[in-house]
């Protein structure tokens, strides 16, 4: 493998400005990201709670694009994508990739290195740690090993949920979102997966 076969190392602050150009309407949350990165040195460890830290998260679909897997999270209580803390890494999207492997048992692929969502929501006090913000950042993975998924012990429950009835197991303003940027790419990144493994 030669050294131009390796991906170029992850910038979140080029990515959010990329993010940024596709969609202008979200502007004031990528400042948000920009502040926080400029800011906070420690901001990818989630010991960093003021105001909060980077998580990344993963839209997990199935080899169709048509299901997305979500984990019933055992802390939260609600049907959310996989995803986690950072834990010092600035790789968001390993990040990402990461924990939806932990979190499920499959193997995942990246689909696009392109942000595919960002979001900045409260958590709640828990334990020790006060009430802070999860820069949560999101990118478009698809599983390289089925469906048949593992519970960890971080969920009540998986389940693949077809994305047009998404919105009988959630109404989350950020799950809906990503889910109706997800329907706009998918005919694109899922036919050109499909081209390029036909040709090989």
């Amino acid at each position: 493998m030669t050294p131009t076969s390796h991906p170029m190392p992850f910038e979140l602050s080029k990515a959010l400005q990329d993010y940024c150009l596709r969609h202008p309407d979200e502007a004031a949350v990528v400042d948000q990201f920009r502040s926080l990165i400029t800011n906070q040195p420690e901001c990818f460890e989630r010991g960093n709670f003021e105001p909060g830290h980077v998580t990344g998260s993963a839209w997990l679909v199935d080899g169709s694009g048509e299901h997305v897997l979500l984990t019933h999270h055992r802390k939260l209580d609600a049907w959310l994508q996989l995803g986690g803390h950072s834990d010092g890494d600035p790789d968001t999207a390993a990040v990402a990739g990461r924990e939806a492997e932990e979190e499920s048992g499959l193997a995942v692929e990246l689909i696009s290195r392109d942000i595919l969502d960002i979001d900045v929501h409260e958590i709640p006090a828990r334990k020790s740690d006060p009430a802070h913000f999860h820069f949560d950042v999101r990118f478009a993975f698809v599983s390289r090993s089925g469906r048949d998924y593992v519970v960890s012990d971080e969920s009540h429950d998986l389940a693949w949920v077809p994305v047009e009835r998404l919105r009988q197991f959630t109404t989350e303003t950020s799950i809906l979102r990503m889910a109706k940027k997800w329907t706009e790419l998918r005919a694109q990144v899922m036919g050109a997966r499909s081209t390029d493994t036909d040709g090989k």
